[in-house]
């Protein structure tokens, strides 16, 4: 039997992006730094499309709180500035195991331990440690030098000052220049540009170019240890109180300026009007983004305005689809937006795709309020006799919180916090 060739005609139906679409996706998808990087790459293939790099100084790293305290004379008020998780302080202690496995030395760094504020810094000076752990103070200060070498840098720090200057030494970017910036921290609060030029003999230039890199640094280590916190960088948005309540923008800092620069003469070439073409159409692109990033993250931040007065343990359920259904776009449109994406508040820089969360039952508490609760009963548990899960699930009861057991430890272990018979610590004995 011999086989036949046949021919036969069958339509199929199937989806495929163009490259506008692609293009529009990825842009969308991107978060500040990574559109900074398709920015590049387009201006450097398109001679229409013109980058400035931004000069705006309207974020500064979680430093809003603290350098307008200082310009206010004021001290910098711990809990007002971070609400760190007790993360924190199993991560010390786990270094403190390592540095300081006996001795005398061992009960100095603990009592420093003890002292850290949710910042990280420390909240006691080294005298009274070294009182309480009857110790000379140079030995305090040893055992200190030894501890602000932890990562990451900055814990530890006296003061602000001293918090960035560690960070600059670790990163090997302390000049004179910024050295001297750190010594008048006052001025850098006020904007004294061209005070601070005189001081550290150098230009204006200069000074920008230090304060620039300042902003690399985290003023606040301890803050990332806080569930839900984001990594210290740029954000994509920053969210600040005016006399109508929370409003939002873009960080202006975060990315560069787009110019399109319209052609001297009417393009002739196929190349010329594809290049002018392009350079419009990514024009539209980044205004699309921007303007649909702010939809959401405002319509986000509304519905979640008691968590910017109040932290995380005030966060609502919250879904993508209920965003999206209100504001009239797909879901799909509304992940790729908060992918990646950060926001500054006075209290932190949180992802925004943190600010969604489940409930676990109809009426109660979101899942990511439960988790803020877990972590705060923990940070003022008692370090001699911690709380067991069975102990959490009886508090959690108390504030109309009904969890299982088994919900309470797999929240626990969600915020890396240890169980209860690690997290003991003997009682520190003062003079």
């Amino acid at each position: 039997m011999k086989s036949r060739q046949r021919i036969s005609i069958a339509q199929t139906q199937r989806l495929q992006l163009n490259l506008g679409l692609t293009a529009s996706i990825r842009v969308l998808n991107s978060d500040a730094e990574g559109l900074t990087r398709y920015l590049q790459e387009q201006a450097a293939e398109n001679p229409h499309i013109q980058l400035e790099r931004a000069t705006s100084t309207d974020w500064l790293p979680r430093w809003t709180s603290v350098l307008s305290r200082l310009a206010q004379g004021e001290e910098a008020d711990g809990e007002a500035v971070a609400a760190a998780g007790p993360s924190l302080m199993a991560h010390v202690m786990a270094r403190i195991d390592t540095l300081f496995p006996r001795g005398p030395e061992r009960r100095i760094a603990i009592l420093l331990a003890e002292a850290l504020e949710p910042t990280g810094w420390l909240g006691t000076d080294t005298d009274e440690i070294a009182r309480q752990a009857r110790a000379t103070t140079a030995e305090v200060e040893t055992v200190l030098a030894r501890l602000q070498k932890i990562e990451p840098a900055g814990l530890f720090a006296r003061n602000l000052a001293e918090c960035l200057r560690i960070q600059a030494i670790e990163a090997e970017r302390l000049d004179p220049t910024l050295s001297c910036l750190l010594d008048h921290l006052d001025l850098v609060a006020q904007g004294a540009l061209g005070r601070l030029a005189r001081l550290c003999n150098t230009d204006e230039a200069g000074v920008t170019a230090r304060l620039r890199l300042l902003r690399t640094f985290d003023p606040k280590p301890g803050a990332q240890f806080d569930p839900g916190a984001a990594p210290v960088r740029e954000p994509d948005l920053i969210a600040t109180r005016g006399e109508a309540g929370w409003e939002v923008s873009l960080n202006r800092s975060a990315m560069p300026t787009v110019q399109i620069r319209k052609p001297d003469k009417r393009p002739t070439t196929p190349a010329a009007r594809a290049a002018w073409t392009q350079a419009q159409a990514v024009g539209r692109m980044i205004e699309n983004r921007n303007a649909t990033l702010l939809r959401v993250a405002r319509e986000i931040l509304a519905r979640q305005e008691a968590a910017l007065d109040e932290g995380p343990s005030a966060l609502v359920a919250l879904t993508m689809t209920e965003v999206a259904e209100a504001l009239g776009i797909h879901e799909s449109t509304v992940s790729r937006v908060v992918a990646g994406t950060c926001v500054d508040t006075p209290r932190g820089t949180w992802w925004l795709r943190r600010m969604f969360s489940g409930r676990l039952a109809e009426g109660g508490p979101s899942a990511a309020a439960i988790r803020a609760a877990i972590a705060r009963l923990v940070a003022e548990e008692d370090p001699a006799a911690p709380l067991s899960d069975g102990a959490l699930v009886e508090a959690l009861a108390a504030e109309d919180m009904q969890l299982a057991r088994r919900t309470v430890a797999k929240y626990r272990e969600m915020l890396n916090i240890p169980p209860g018979h690690r997290r003991r610590r003997r009682p520190s004995r003062s003079a």
